[in-house]
């Protein structure tokens, strides 16, 4: 009980913060997470009932490695909509699938994906971006003169977090157990990464940005940068890059980077900074926090599940796999009739997606989907497709997705030790009644 007894509601959102699954082993005594759902017994179902004020009648379906929302800050998912709270220091937050069918990702159904704690004073009118490093015109530049300076311009881009799916890895990887709902294509307005560097003259011996935000690390240690993460000059050249001051037509939403942020579709999204404040230019890979050891990198070769990786054999995320979401029907849904109409999103990276495939029978057979253009390069596709239920019961809807470069979304995980790029097919049970 020692770990556990002076535990009160910070240090709680504190070790869910840190490591989900080593908090439900410490607090709550659960060893295994084989599955979503966990069994809370003992002292630790006992010591959080106290904690809430309140028994817990379905602790047997109690999600592993999600904090209780009632433990939360309040009003961490201000203007936010129906999204599942996965953390509060930092706000991590994701959106049902059935909550993302729109197209365009409204502001308030867009995840959070936080990695140190907002910052305070998000006034546009005193925002400041430097441009220096490697540049021939070091830079300081208000949102006006951005807006000013260069072609403002709108595009509908797709950011997914390197982590999503990461709950259904197995042995469990540590971090946010993200399932579906960490990614969302809004419509952003800004200028073009790739103007404003021209304009700073990038230096012939510059090889990678570097980027900053004026988010707090959760220490508290003034100076220290929760997440300093850079992308290769080929790659900040290309031209759907933006430094964005609008999402959907509006200011951004705090957790979504007010009031400035850059957008890297395709790529991982702790590529795209939030409250952004400078981007530098240096001749090396750059090696801010959570660019080295294994943060957002995958093992250069197949490992087996649970195989230790020594870090030298792990390499940086860059574009993000194929993939597919069900966005309708909603899961476990109930339909009354034999035609079920499906629809939902698909995305690759820096390719296009060329097909869509839909199975009501276990993957047994397939049939194509109608596939849409996507809306510009870096935003999702959407597809659609009527399905019809031979006879009453239960069924799981399956899709996948195949770009233009012929990969497919696979069957199985592909498992790494931190638990990113799960792009497995999405499965949607319904039942005909």
């Amino acid at each position: 009980m020692s770990d556990k007894a002076n535990i009160d509601h910070k240090g709680l959102r504190e070790l869910y913060a840190k490591d989900p699954i080593e908090a439900d082993r410490i607090f709550l005594g659960r060893e295994s997470h084989k599955d979503r759902r966990g069994f809370l017994k003992g002292a630790g179902l006992a010591t959080l009932g106290a904690m809430l004020g309140a028994s817990i009648p379905f602790h047997r379906n109690y999600p592993a490695g999600l904090i209780p929302v009632a433990l939360a800050d309040e009003n961490v998912l201000e203007g936010k909509d129906g999204l599942t709270l996965l953390n509060d220091r930092p706000v991590n937050a994701e959106t049902p699938p059935h909550l993302l069918d729109d197209s365009i990702t409204p502001t308030n159904r867009h995840f959070i994906r936080n990695n140190g704690i907002a910052p305070d004073d998000v006034s546009a009118d005193d925002w400041k971006l430097t441009i220096d490093g490697l540049v021939d015109n070091p830079m300081t530049l208000s949102i006006a003169d951005l807006k000013s300076r260069f072609e403002v311009v709108k595009m509908a881009l797709t950011i997914e977090c390197g982590g999503n799916g990461r709950a259904f890895f197995n042995p469990p990887a540590k971090g946010n157990q993200w399932t579906y709902g960490a990614v969302a294509c809004s419509e952003w307005t800004g200028v073009r990464l790739r103007d404003v560097l021209n304009a700073a003259g990038v230096q012939k011996t510059a090889i990678y940005t570097a980027h900053e935000g004026a988010d707090m690390h959760l220490s508290g240690k003034e100076g220290k940068l929760p997440l300093s993460r850079g992308v290769p000059i080929e790659k900040a050249m290309t031209d759907n890059i933006l430094i964005a001051f609008e999402q959907n037509g509006a200011p951004l939403h705090l957790h979504n980077g007010a009031p400035l942020r850059l957008v890297v579709p395709g790529w991982p999204g702790s590529c795209s900074q939030k409250w952004l404040t400078r981007i530098y230019l240096r001749d090396i890979v750059h090696d801010g926090p959570k660019m080295t050891g294994k943060a957002y990198r995958t093992p250069n070769r197949p490992v087996e599940p649970g195989e230790k990786v020594e870090t030298k054999d792990f390499k940086i995320i860059e574009r993000m796999p194929v993939k597919s979401l069900i966005t309708a029907p909603a899961t476990n849904s109930t339909v009354n009739g034999s035609t079920v109409e499906v629809r939902g999103h698909a995305w690759s990276g820096d390719r296009t997606i060329r097909k869509v495939d839909i199975s009501i029978d276990f993957g047994a057979t397939w049939q194509s989907a109608e596939l849409k253009s996507p809306a510009n390069d870096g935003a999702w596709q959407d597809f659609s497709a009527t399905v019809e239920l031979p006879l009453k019961g239960y069924y799981e809807i399956w899709a996948r997705a195949e770009d233009d470069a012929g990969e497919m979304q696979p069957h199985a995980i592909n498992w790494n030790p931190k638990g990113y790029l799960n792009n497995t097919m999405h499965r949607v049970a319904v039942r005909y009644s």
